[in-house]
Order: structure tokens, then C-alpha cells, then sequence
């Protein structure tokens, strides 16, 4: 790739992994639109790591007590509000992780066309409008139970569909069952940790026997994915309670559109 690419592809994925637009999406399309080669296992390796590094740096203080708090559970027997959390991020995981395991060929092989990503941008846009303006947004993080992490982590595995979008669909279920906004972004970006470790780790697995790595560009993607996600989620969650899930709905509405719009005319 050149270095256009490689800044142009991590600044996507930066911004678009924690935004509910769908970073796999947007990673695909500059091959299917614009001709750019693929850009290999090795580099999608590297902006999910810099985006673990983005997320992880946001919630460290979160993270720090939610961990402590954790273990406090499992092993001292002192149940919290921040203990029931971790248990709420590890069952909601669990639904991706299996659909993983048992679809990723399928996916990989029969649902990255630029149709799929077209309707599923459209529909899943359209349901994240219609949580966002009925939802009740009086649920906090306190009140999560493991049925609601469930709904979630089964939402969460429809993710594996491009064009869906992991923290959309999250966000899309949090609010429907009630969470505010700021609630709701918040579980869904403490719940793409685990993924994002998960997938960068089988991913990484995969990258064992690669050969001829270029070292540079994987060091510069990494730094720019990273840069771009901490700006991301910290916008997001200081402006989502105003702004609302609007701009992202009609983001996606027009986005699909136009990938219809171009199949339509055979550009791609």
C-alpha cells in the first residue's frame, strides 16, 4: 500500500470502530469503490490494536476499579455495582464470540459484497433511529442485569455481518432496552474490549507464518488508528447526549444509497 492508503485506512478505522457507521464497512469499501488493493491481515491487525490501545487508555481509571471490583466479587465475596459489570461485559461477549467461531468462514466468504453492506447500513441505521427517538433513556449502568448484557451480546453478534456495526447494534439494543445514550455508548465501547482482543488475537494467530511484514506502515497505523479512536470516544460520549443518534441515521441512509446507487450503474 501506499503511504496515502495506509494514513487514509487508519484514520477510517479509527474513527468508524467506535462511531455506529460500521468500521468493516468503510475498511472494505476503498477496494470495492476506489480499486485500493486490499489491505492485508497484517494491517487490520495493527488498527485494531491501536483502537484496544484507544479504548484501553480512555477507561483505565474504569477499567482499574472495574477489574478490582471483579475479583473482589469472585474471591472475597463482596458484591457491587462495578462487579456486576464485569460479569455483564463477560456475558455479553460470549454470544460473538461462539457466532465467531462457527460463521466467520461463511461471512467471510458470502456477506462481504457491497450489496450486503449497502442494506445492512440502511436497516440497522433505520433501527438505531427508531431506538434512539423511543426509547425512555432512564436506565444507567447501576441497573444492568445479565438479561439485558445477554440481549446485548446476542445484538453484538450481528455485528459479524459488514455493515452492521458492533457499537451501532450495541447502542441500537442498549437504548431499546431503555439506557440513555451516554449508558448505552459507554457499555458498548467497555464490551468492544474483549472483542477487539478476541478478534485481533485470532487474527494475529493467523498472522504467525506471514512473511516480509512492513514494519512501517503497521507502526504507522497502529499510532493513527490509536490517535483518531481516543479523539473519537471522547467526542462521542461529550456529544452524544445532545446530539442524539440522528446524524449517524442519516449518515447511513445516504451512505446506502449510494452504494446502490453505484451497483445500479454497474461502478462497482
Amino acid at each position: 500500500m501506499s503511504l496515502l492508503q495506509v494514513v487514509v485506512l487508519a484514520i477510517i478505522q479509527g474513527l468508524t470502530e467506535f462511531l455506529p457507521i460500521s468500521s468493516s464497512a468503510h475498511l472494505i469499501l476503498p477496494s470495492a469503490v476506489l480499486g485500493w488493493p486490499d489491505q492485508g491481515l497484517a494491517f487490520d491487525v495493527a488498527v485494531h490494536v491501536g483502537t484496544l490501545i484507544a479504548v484501553l487508555s480512555y477507561f483505565r481509571k474504569d477499567l482499574k476499579r472495574l477489574i478490582c471490583a471483579w475479583c473482589g466479587q469472585c474471591f472475597r465475596g463482596n458484591p457491587s455495582a462495578e462487579g456486576r459489570l464485569g460479569w455483564a461485559i463477560i456475558l455479553a461477549t460470549i454470544p460473538a464470540g461462539i457466532a465467531g467461531l462457527l460463521f466467520d468462514n461463511f461471512i467471510e466468504t458470502h456477506l462481504r459484497s457491497i450489496m450486503v453492506i449497502a442494506l445492512t447500513t440502511i436497516g440497522f441505521g433505520l433501527l438505531l433511529g427508531v431506538a434512539d427517538q423511543r426509547s425512555t433513556k432512564t436506565k444507567t449502568l447501576d441497573t444492568l442485569g445479565w438479561k439485558q448484557a445477554l440481549i446485548i451480546g446476542v445484538a453484538q453478534a450481528l455485528a459479524l455481518i459488514p455493515g452492521t456495526s458492533r457499537s451501532g447494534i450495541t447502542m441500537t439494543a442498549a437504548l431499546a432496552l431503555g439506557f440513555d445514550r451516554v449508558t448505552s455508548a459507554r457499555f458498548s465501547f467497555l464490551l468492544s474490549i474483549p472483542i477487539i482482543v478476541l478478534s485481533g488475537g485470532f487474527k494475529g494467530v493467523e498472522l504467525l507464518g506471514a512473511t516480509a511484514v512492513p514494519w512501517g506502515q503497521i507502526v504507522l497505523a497502529v499510532a493513527l488508528s490509536a490517535i483518531t479512536a481516543y479523539c473519537c470516544i471522547y467526542t462521542f460520549l461529550a456529544w452524544v447526549d445532545r446530539v442524539g443518534m440522528m446524524p449517524f441515521v442519516w449518515y447511513r441512509l445516504i451512505l446506502g444509497v449510494v452504494l446502490l446507487l453505484l451497483l445500479a450503474t454497474g461502478q462497482v
